[in-house]
């Protein structure tokens, strides 16, 4: 049996550069930003190291348990809006939860 001709013909080719002409506007000044380095650099942090973590010293507001009932609270409605109709079945089933909301089909 040949098979030369059972070869695919498709090729997979990586999508175009997508350039953002959008210009950068700073919500801090020259100043801040020197200013913010400097405290960096006083406490002995350097952010552009690989091994610098803006998480290290954060301590949440919120229990274990509680974060955890919330995600258990929320799987359905997260499972749903990810399904593949993005969550209009479960929106249409659930439309007189939600009220006060401005649907599409009122």
């Amino acid at each position: 049996m040949n098979f030369a001709g059972a070869r695919s013909a498709n090729s997979a080719f990586a999508d175009d550069i997508t350039i953002d002409n959008t210009p950068f506007v700073s919500t801090l000044s020259r100043g801040e930003v020197m200013a913010q380095l400097v405290q960096y650099k006083q406490a002995g942090i350097n952010p552009h190291a690989t091994s610098y973590s803006p998480l290290k010293y954060f301590r949440s507001a919120k229990s274990r348990e509680q974060v955890q009932q919330e995600f258990v609270a929320s799987r359905e409605v997260v499972q749903a809006m990810n399904a593949e109709d993005s969550g209009s079945s479960w929106l249409s089933a659930h439309r007189s939860q939600q009220a006060g909301s401005n649907l599409a089909s009122r």
